[in-house]
């Protein structure tokens, strides 16, 4: 098996994603398959240069926090892959490295450079696309320049891997990239991350929000647009009229939180429901064992890991059709779908689930079969046939 220089601009305990969980659970199970996985990431001040965790062997460069501006993060990641690339060549001064794995835009500099210096392949994952994110609107700086890194490493790439069959399209369709260069692999969900506070901790924490009579609607991820919550709270006042005692709880954080906000007020949520703001891993995860519905309206989803991890937790959910959402969601099997940017087919979806107990019962059972398809050892598997494929080939002329 290859020894594996992947790279990733967050990695626990750094968590600003879920691209760092992405990362932290295929390491790990590509170790159990004799994989010799070395990850280099950044970390802070008090961060140790090397570690050993989980069987990973895992680098961190020292940075200073991100800033939030957009203008500014990307000469931010500039600085943050050229320290990627001189950490990398010292590791190489010591280390001989079969492949590198870079994972989305933020890494493709560090990437190719070390790719190169290494004389190895160059695998990319790409989690999700700046024209995706942006509905194609990538004309204007800083998308653009976002945008042609997004094109130059896919092209530049051996092999790209994409996290469902819609982003394998887009990326052929985008970029340009020959879909024989792209591999579909899904993300994975682990039961065992999510676990299931006892039942006395689950009624307290449930009594927050809604009363026992109540039902909890669930809107949970990144505050942003494309995520779609502005299309969940506008079917809210249909809903919260068919099924009487109906909350909602948005748990997250991000650039649309205060529009998200004023919108709630303009329709008169407000009295039915609680904007919790960010929340970490363990009573982010705790919130699907109290909640009645997960509600996942994304307009842009590449995969939907919400989706996923509330099916993983016993949680009923209903998703956008659209997107990897279609891949992760079987339609009228382990949950249900609505057409995507129509908040009267959501509401629609919504009353039928909150309203059927049978319904609710039979999307649980079948959910928690259909989350084994999305198992890390299964997904290792297949990204080690990746690695396996490349081991030996170099890249092409620059």
């Amino acid at each position: 098996m290859p020894r594996v220089l992947i790279l990733s601009w967050e990695y626990p305990p750094l968590i600003e994603g879920g691209l760092a969980r992405h990362v932290h659970k295929l390491s790990e199970a590509l170790v159990d398959l004799g994989v010799e996985v070395h990850v280099l990431t950044r970390g802070g001040e008090d961060s140790a240069a090397e570690e050993l965790a989980g069987g990973v062997v895992v680098h961190r460069i020292r940075e200073p926090s991100h800033p939030q501006d957009l203008g500014e993060f990307v000469a931010w990641v500039e600085r943050m892959n050229a320290d990627m690339v001189t950490a990398g060549e010292d590791l190489g001064e010591r280390l001989d490295f079969d492949l590198v794995h870079g994972h989305d835009w933020l890494v493709a500099n560090a990437g190719d450079h070390l790719a190169r210096r290494f004389e190895t392949s160059l695998v990319t994952t790409i989690h999700a696309t700046e024209y995706g994110r942006h509905q194609g609107w990538v004309k204007d700086h800083p998308q653009s320049y976002i945008h042609g890194v997004e094109r130059w490493i896919t092209n530049r790439s051996q092999r790209v891997i994409a996290c469902s069959a819609f982003m394998r399209d887009q990326i052929t369709d985008i970029f340009g990239v020959d879909d024989g260069r792209i591999t579909v692999i899904p993300n994975g969900i682990d039961p065992g991350d999510l676990p299931r506070p006892e039942e006395a901790e689950l009624a307290r924490l449930r009594g927050e929000f809604a009363a026992p009579e109540e039902r909890l609607v669930l809107l949970i991820g990144r505050l942003v647009y494309e995520k779609g919550f502005q299309l969940a709270l506008e079917a809210m006042p249909k809903v919260i009229e068919a099924v009487p005692g109906t909350r909602f709880l948005v748990a997250g954080s991000g650039t649309h939180e205060e529009e998200l906000k004023a919108q709630a007020e303009e329709l008169g949520l407000m009295e039915h429901g609680t904007f919790l703001g960010w929340i970490g891993d363990d009573v982010l995860h705790s919130l699907y064992g109290i909640a009645d519905l997960t509600v996942v309206p994304s307009i842009y989803e590449p995969f939907g890991l919400v989706a996923l991890e509330a099916m993983a937790s016993g949680c009923p959910c209903i998703v956008a059709d659209t997107g990897g959402l279609r891949e992760v969601v079987p339609h009228e099997g382990a949950g249900l779908r609505f057409a995507a940017r129509d908040p009267v087919a959501l509401a629609e979806v919504a009353i039928r689930v909150l309203s059927d107990p049978d319904l609710e019962t039979r999307l649980i059972a079948d959910a928690k079969e259909h989350v084994l398809r999305f198992d890390w050892a299964d997904i290792a598997v297949q990204t080690a046939a990746v690695y396996a494929d490349l081991v030996g080939a170099r890249l092409g002329p620059a």
